[in-house]
């Protein structure tokens, strides 16, 4: 019996030689892949994709943030592009509502002033009278020099300010806040002390 195998399978080798080569190559490539599979690093799947929290990270640091308050159509904190203007704002918080004081806004606001980061937008209601809600202090809103919309000659009136100092403000817009006449240096704590009670900035 075992002769009888010994003569056949040579035979059927030599008859059937390359479809067994070819299995052999095959089942070589097949337990390398295999081994292939098994051998990666658990490690891999771990991947921080670093280049898209930097793009992140830059879409972050182009937006700035604004309080937008009063008689809009939706008050509240807003995320903008930076460079966005007053009117942009505005248009983010719905408009104006029914109970915005329109002639006061078409005067003494400027929809066209660039925002800054923490700025905060407050759009007057017509019932509005009293210039503390404005934050515009104890003096009427017409009478105080708004630092970042007044025209050169406006900026002249007030005492200390000639058209060097004048142009100074103005190339230095926007202002949050008066006092930043004075942290950016564009006027001295003499003039500031003769102007403070007669300026705003909104």
């Amino acid at each position: 019996m075992d002769s009888e195998v010994s003569k056949i399978l040579p035979e059927f080798f030599k008859k059937h030689w390359l479809p067994l080569l070819l299995a052999l190559f095959g089942l070589i490539f097949f337990i390398y892949g295999l081994i292939a599979l098994f051998s990666q690093n658990p490690a891999a799947s771990d991947i921080k994709f670093e280049t898209n929290s930097n793009i992140v990270s830059k879409e972050n640091e182009n937006l700035i943030t604004v309080d937008i308050e009063g008689a809009v159509s939706k008050p509240g904190v807003y995320k903008l592009k930076l460079g966005s203007i007053i009117q942009d704002g505005l248009v983010v918080a719905g408009g104006l509502s029914i109970e915005a004081n329109r002639d006061f806004v078409s005067k003494n606001i400027n929809l066209a002033t660039k925002l800054t980061d923490g700025q905060k937008i407050y759009i007057p209601r017509k019932d509005e009278n009293n210039p503390s809600v404005l934050g515009l202090g104890t003096e009427s809103a017409s009478s105080l020099v708004n630092i970042n919309m007044a025209s050169e000659q406006e900026l002249d009136t007030l005492s200390g300010i000639g058209p060097v100092t004048a142009d100074k403000i103005i190339n230095n817009r926007p202002y949050s806040d008066i006092n930043d006449l004075l942290s950016r240096k564009v006027v001295s704590q003499k003039v500031f002390d003769q102007i403070k009670d007669k300026i705003t900035a909104y």
